[in-house]
């Protein structure tokens, strides 16, 4: 997995904003269908969850519910550790291991907002809204001729700031900075959205046409583009969301 992260510095950005390469389109293609169905899965498990009583009963009032909480987490990490080579079946394991949980995980906020008035329209809104976001975030990743490696640092920088941020919220419980961690948590999702996306062109090109290292890669981008995805999503519902 590591390999595949460190690969994507190597090809001129000029070569990578070749007018017409079918191979490229299909990388990308494979990345967005797995992302699709990763989060038509998400969406599924969630709903069954967050509208069943007896599941987030199961799920969510004992210990097996920080499994849920951290699991994806947990199994991000290892995997990036001890994967040095992964082989397809590896990656698929990671990935749909982690978006089952995420979609189990979400359940609580299906049940949540389904409590609310309007809460499952304003879910509908978010993804909508997200979905557009994210679609043009990522378009313009992958057309833009501006290389966008350097903003790399800058937003996992901010990604790390975040995390620090909601920790410090949970304990203060502060709207103010509840709204301010929102806020910036769609600004950094939305740059690497299209910074992933333009890191993966640099992976097909870097790749050589190694079918087994594409495969791989294919995954591991759905993977990233899926989890932006997702915390833009809820991020954004945050946003929208009323507060007392």
């Amino acid at each position: 997995m590591s390999d595949y992260h460190s690969q994507t510095r190597s090809i001129p950005t000029g070569r990578a904003d070749m007018a017409v390469d079918a191979g490229l389109r299909a990388f990308m293609l494979g990345v967005y269908n797995k992302m699709a169905v990763g989060l038509l899965l998400t969406g599924v498990l969630a709903y069954i969850v967050g509208t069943t009583p007896a599941f987030m009963a199961a799920i969510f009032s004992g210990p097996q519910a920080y499994l849920v909480m951290f699991g994806p987490l947990a199994i991000l990490l290892i995997s990036s550790f001890v994967m040095r080579n992964p082989s397809p079946a590896a990656a698929n394991i990671v990935y749909w291991s982690v978006v089952t949980l995420i979609g189990i995980g979400m359940g609580a906020l299906v049940y949540a907002y389904a409590g609310i008035p309007n809460g499952m329209v304003l879910v509908a809104k978010a993804f909508l809204i997200t979905s557009a976001t994210f679609g043009g975030l990522s378009l313009w990743g992958y057309t833009t001729k501006r290389d966008l490696t350097g903003f790399g640092t800058f937003l996992i920088m901010g990604l790390i700031g975040l995390i620090i941020a909601s920790v410090v919220n949970m304990f203060l419980q502060s709207d103010a900075l509840s709204f301010a961690i929102s806020i910036i948590g769609v600004l950094v999702f939305a740059g690497l959205t299209a910074f992933d996306t333009q890191r993966l062109k640099y992976t097909y090109y870097a790749l050589g046409g190694d079918q087994r290292a594409m495969s791989v890669a294919t995954t591991f981008g759905a993977l990233s583009l899926y989890i932006n995805f997702i915390n833009l999503f809820q991020f954004i519902l945050s946003l929208l969301s009323p507060r007392d």
